[in-house]
């Protein structure tokens, strides 16, 4: 058994599978995980973990382990570890394999900066998704969508329809996604919508939450004349802007930079920071701990 830390690129995706593991923390629990993956013929080639607390707190895990020499099919492989080692110690669990991309949809308004990148990068492979669809309740990017090979839908949004577009908005995703981005969405989401994708809905932020949260927080911040400006990537939740953050990052201005200055500085971080969530997210390295999140990152 091959244990490296210090490794943060899979060998290879065709063969790597990942695990999560959330659990009340006690001794043993590494000792189980690594011998029954031992046991069954698996390499592992990634490891972190995290306890909130010494005593009595919550124990986090994530590895990473090759799979070309396991001695079983992948459903045995899940039901002995759901009977041997979960069941045991109390964990919430998932295995998955990098070489099933997550399906990703692209929900979006006018802003295109974000959505952009998202749709440049997955194309080249740098982005481990694909991407089956891009909302919007406008039409004014739809040829750059399509230019991609993307399906684009136009489902307008009023105060009069909101339910109705809501509810043609699921239909479109359902079974379709696994998980929704919303790339400067400017629509506020019910809580039957969120309710269908927990925690698998990820938004950006204009602004380093808690602070300017609602509209035009860079008109916000240069009122303020606030010395640091930022964006902030978090999991939707019903609570507007107060869903588990996965990312955050700032961009120090002064004095001199005017309203438009600090959104265009502010568009910057708004890509680089929902580029790292939602890699993250894809790569199975985010778990949420109640209103919070542990993301391992190297």
């Amino acid at each position: 058994l091959t244990i490296s830390p210090e490794t943060s690129m899979t060998v290879n995706d065709a063969d790597t599978a990942r695990l999560l593991v959330t659990c009340p923390d006690k001794p043993g629990i590494i000792s189980a995980v690594s011998t029954f993956l031992y046991n069954h013929g698996a390499n592992i080639t990634d490891f972190d973990q995290h306890s909130s607390d010494a005593h009595g707190g919550t124990f986090f895990l994530r590895l990473e382990f090759q799979t070309p020499e396991l001695d079983c099919s992948r459903e045995a492989l899940r039901n002995n570890f759901a009977s041997r080692v979960a069941e045991p110690y109390g964990m919430q669990w998932q295995i998955s394999y990098a070489s099933e991309k997550k399906r990703m949809a692209v929900l979006v308004s006018r802003h295109d900066h974000v959505l952009m990148d998202l749709l440049w990068r997955t194309s080249r492979g740098d982005l481990p998704a694909t991407i089956p669809m891009v909302i919007s309740n406008h039409d004014d990017l739809r040829d750059e969508v399509e230019r991609f090979g993307i399906e684009y839908h136009h489902i307008p949004v009023n105060a009069d329809n909101k339910a109705e577009a809501e509810a043609e908005t699921l239909a479109k995703l359902d079974g379709k996604v696994d998980v929704v981005v919303l790339a400067r969405y400017m629509q506020i989401l019910s809580s039957n919508f969120v309710s269908h994708y927990p925690h698998r809905v990820i938004n950006i932020h204009h602004s380093f939450l808690p602070a300017f949260v609602g509209a035009n927080p860079y008109q916000q911040a240069h009122d303020k004349g606030v010395k640091l400006i930022g964006a902030t990537s978090h999991y939707v939740t019903e609570d507007l802007d107060q869903g588990p953050i996965i990312e955050q990052n700032v961009q120090r201005v002064s004095h001199r930079h005017s309203a438009a200055e600090l959104r265009s500085l502010g568009q910057d971080v708004e890509r680089q920071v929902m580029l790292r969530a939602v890699r993250w997210h894809l790569e199975d390295r985010v778990i949420v701990d109640g209103n919070k999140t542990v993301v391992f990152v190297k």
